[in-house]
């Protein structure tokens, strides 16, 4: 199946678009140095700070399931336009309320604004004609943003952070005509080998993969919001901690090269699958407790499976999606398992089984996701057995 260029492909819409998903994933990327600031400086407990958290993320989920079901009918600069305006909105209230119960509402506030930011963005870099190379780019800046995040949010107080994020998306609207209006048809796959026939994927194969990145994303949620809370509960340093998380977000230039070189040579699905398996061993390993070594292996290796494995997510669905509406679907199946798996922590904390038990529930989300991988990839053989295999 081959693609035309549409002027997705032009320099001018992958640039600004590389930009806001990485804005809009700032969230997502710094939650563990975030919550730890809402639970030192806003004096948030472990199950307030994942329900916050998972607020947060919720709404990015929220916003973009508006997308995915706007996208093609509206013009995507209004829809940038109206996710800056809430973001900045709750982000700026932030500002002025700190109790938990209007912090929880105006992170929602947030969320959805950021979701619909994010879901053009991520919508319109899987409409190029290359998806596989654009989310590698996307996700190789993270590794850089990550890493700023890391060292930059700790430094600030807790209003400076909310500043921080309202100056990255008010840049947007300095660029807002890069972004290209219309339409849903311009970014589908559209066939120039007219000798053959299109390959016809079911919709079911793409909620099943959204399934699959929902309940993965269930992991990656509890993990990343607690893995700092955690660590300090178990009596690490925090300077140790935060150098583990600084120079894990570098890892992501390694999954990023890993992935391109894997998808060459084994197509898609083959190395996704291993790498699920190996995020279920690197979580699981935190179950018994946390030492300054487990710290550095797990937090390591989750950074390289964490970006390796949405390389590979977001190209398959980029990959299958003749529409391009489950392209903008995406963030919110993350979103979704963000809001869901930080729920889930809060309450076994709760209930306390302590994190041993978060890290537990956070292997077991991705041992089923895996299955659910797997049911896909045999029913996708039957349509397009060439499409994954190299």
């Amino acid at each position: 199946m081959k693609r035309i260029k549409t002027e997705f492909d032009g320099w001018r819409s992958i640039s600004l678009s590389l930009y806001m998903s990485i804005v809009g994933y700032g969230v997502m990327v710094g939650i563990p140095v975030i919550s730890t600031a809402w639970a030192s400086k806003l004096g948030f407990t472990a199950e307030q700070v994942g329900r916050v958290a998972g607020a947060d993320l919720g709404g990015l989920a929220f916003g973009a399931i508006i997308t995915a079901l706007v996208i093609s009918k509206m013009n995507r600069r209004y829809l940038v336009l109206v996710g800056i305006i809430l973001t900045i909105f709750a982000n700026y209230l932030c500002t002025i309320y700190e109790h938990y119960d209007i912090v929880l509402w105006l992170r929602v506030i947030s969320g959805i604004g950021n979701g619909i930011y994010t879901a053009v963005a991520v919508a319109a870099l899987g409409a190029t004609i290359k998806p596989t190379r654009a989310y590698n780019f996307m996700l190789f800046a993270f590794a850089f943003s990550q890493a700023m995040e890391v060292r930059v949010l700790p430094q600030l107080s807790m209003d400076g952070i909310y500043w921080f994020f309202i100056g990255w998306f008010l840049v947007t609207l300095l660029f807002i005509k890069w972004v290209v209006p219309f339409k849903a048809e311009d970014s589908s796959s559209k066939v120039i080998d007219s000798s053959k026939e299109e390959t016809r994927i079911p919709t079911y194969i793409l909620w099943l993969c959204m399934a699959a990145i929902f309940i993965s994303y269930i992991n990656i949620g509890a993990y990343w919001v607690y893995i700092e809370l955690a660590s300090l509960s178990y009596g690490i340093s925090e300077a140790w901690t935060g150098g583990v998380l600084f120079w894990a977000s570098l890892l992501t230039l390694i999954g990023c090269a890993f992935a391109a070189f894997f998808s060459n040579r084994y197509g898609l699905v083959k190395p996704l699958i291993g790498a699920q398996l190996m995020m279920i061993v690197i979580v699981g390993m935190l179950v018994s407790g946390i030492s300054n070594m487990s710290l550095l292996v797990s937090v390591f290796m989750f950074n390289f499976l964490w970006i390796f494995n949405d390389v590979f997510q977001m190209s398959t669905v980029a990959t299958i999606d003749n529409k391009g509406s489950f392209a903008a679907l995406i963030v919110g199946a993350q979103g979704l398992g963000q809001i869901v798996g930080p729920n889930i922590a809060a309450s076994i904390l709760g209930a306390e089984f302590g994190y041993g038990g978060v890290f537990f529930m956070c292997a077991s989300a991705t041992a089923l996701s895996v299955i659910v991988y797997l049911f896909m990839y045999k029913r996708l053989r039957l349509y397009a057995p060439k499409l994954f295999d190299a």
